[in-house]
């Protein structure tokens, strides 16, 4: 359970994990209050658009419709990975959902099934809306879901979410009974790299070349099974760090990596 953050610090969490961010007119006061509550928040919530092209995607998304009037989510994050932020305090994105999800995404715990649609989501989550058809054919490009990443990353960070296996990011039809989005991203996937990342610092790369420190008994084979998934990729060590004699590594040398 927490305390939503304000807007400022919001937009400070994203930029420090790295989210290229877009300030969409007067996101931090856009919102739907006095239509139901805003927090405590406990999570966040990923869906797709259904839509193509950033810029309408970002103008529906602010400004909603007829039916369902905007904000539809807090940040729109487009196929070139940045976040365009539209709205911040209650929006229009979850809609009701399952209470016994919701008590387990407050207890870190795996998520049952969707059965009910009882509980206001939209007090409860930040909402991220992701450019994509949601046909199952549209891609979803590498940078598109590491801001997906990086955006419930920096969110479970500022709020101490994720400390005890990370549930604190759902895709909405793991919310709502009969909803298919985000279609096309594994959020098993998306919730293991937001683990992963909340083991670093904020400005920690998946991507970055690191180094590391031989222990005893370490080979370049088991190095790079390791720390790169692949021990084949030994040579890449070798040849990155110049090394004459592959097998002549010494406890406590260091070595660079390359990415992973």
């Amino acid at each position: 359970m927490a305390t939503p953050l304000t807007a400022a610090k919001f937009l400070a969490a994203l930029k420090a994990e790295g989210v290229t961010v877009v300030e969409v007119g007067d996101w931090r006061t856009h919102n739907r209050e006095g239509h139901g509550a805003w927090g405590p928040v406990h999570g966040v919530m990923i869906h797709h658009t259904v839509t193509s092209g950033t810029a309408a995607t970002v103008r529906i998304c602010r400004d909603g419709y007829a039916a369902l009037p905007g904000p539809l989510c807090h940040g729109v994050i487009a196929k070139d990975g940045r976040v365009h932020l539209v709205g911040y305090g209650r929006a229009n994105h979850a809609g009701s959902g399952d209470a016994n999800v919701l008590k387990a995404v407050i207890a870190e715990k795996p998520l049952p099934a969707d059965k009910q649609a009882n509980t206001d989501g939209n007090a409860r989550f930040y909402g991220f809306e992701c450019e994509n058809l949601g046909d199952g054919k549209d891609p979803w490009p590498d940078v598109q879901v590491e801001a997906i990443v990086r955006t419930a990353a920096a969110l479970a960070r500022a709020h101490g979410w994720g400390r005890d296996g990370d549930t604190s990011v759902i895709g909405h039809k793991e919310w709502q009974p009969g909803k298919i989005d985000p279609r096309g991203v594994s959020m098993d996937d998306v919730r293991q790299r937001v683990t992963e990342r909340l083991d670093h610092p904020a400005a920690w790369s998946r991507d970055a070349s690191t180094s590391y420190t031989v222990a005893a008994g370490d080979t370049l084979w088991s190095i790079a099974a390791s720390r790169l998934g692949d021990g084949a990729r030994w040579r890449e060590i070798s040849t990155l760090n110049s090394l004459k004699d592959a097998d002549a590594i010494t406890p406590g040398q260091k070595l660079k990596l390359p990415k992973k």
